[in-house]
């Protein structure tokens, strides 16, 4: 059964070649391909984060912003996958036929393991399993920071402030609505 790649607006279809950031190679420096404190070193070496992404859709279906918000957890918020990274990752597994999309909740698709990932998978458990432990320890030793889901709500909050102001001046109103919502915020984060 041939099964639709699944796309992100962000990927706009590029691939990558041997030696390029790809969906399993990236920064953890606080690069464009996610936050992180690990220093300029790479965590994931080449196809590691594959199989990462593999051991979590086996654990259960899950669509990207469930394995983006997965691998943050298991790193205690020292890194966060962005979905420049993640989406190309699930294009690549669904066309290799290691998992499938499926209707998920409303409009987004949730992967399954095939019997082809699951094989791919048990053929590579023990790499698997040093890789989450090594996770694990990074969650250890470098999760000391804010809880992941504030970390990524900080990111959400920046980019998209990027993004209002990079489409050119405020209005006045615009400026006023815009300072109210930041205000709100911090009223919001103080209390809590």
């Amino acid at each position: 059964m041939h099964h639709r790649p699944i796309h992100h607006p962000h990927c706009h279809g590029r691939r990558f070649a041997r030696g390029e950031h790809g969906p399993d190679r990236f920064d953890l420096g606080g690069g464009r391909h996610g936050r992180g404190s690990f220093g300029r070193g790479r965590f994931f070496g080449q196809g590691d984060l594959r199989l990462v992404v593999l051991r979590l859709i086996a654990e259960k279906p899950r669509h990207g912003y469930e394995i983006i918000k997965a691998i943050e957890e298991r790193v205690g918020g020292a890194y966060s996958p962005s979905p420049g990274v993640i989406y190309p990752t699930l294009t690549m597994l669904e066309e290799l036929g290691h998992v499938a999309a499926t209707a998920g909740e409303g409009s987004r698709k949730q992967l399954e393991l095939t019997a082809e990932g699951r094989a791919f998978l048990e053929a590579n458990r023990a790499t698997v399993e040093a890789l989450l432990a090594r996770m694990e320890e990074a969650g250890r030793r470098l999760g000391g920071g804010p809880a992941p889901q504030v970390a990524r709500a900080m990111e959400n909050l920046k980019l998209a402030l990027r993004l209002r102001l990079g489409r050119g001046p405020l209005t006045e109103e615009a400026a006023n609505a815009v300072a109210a919502a930041l205000d709100a915020a911090a009223v919001a984060v103080e209390r809590t």
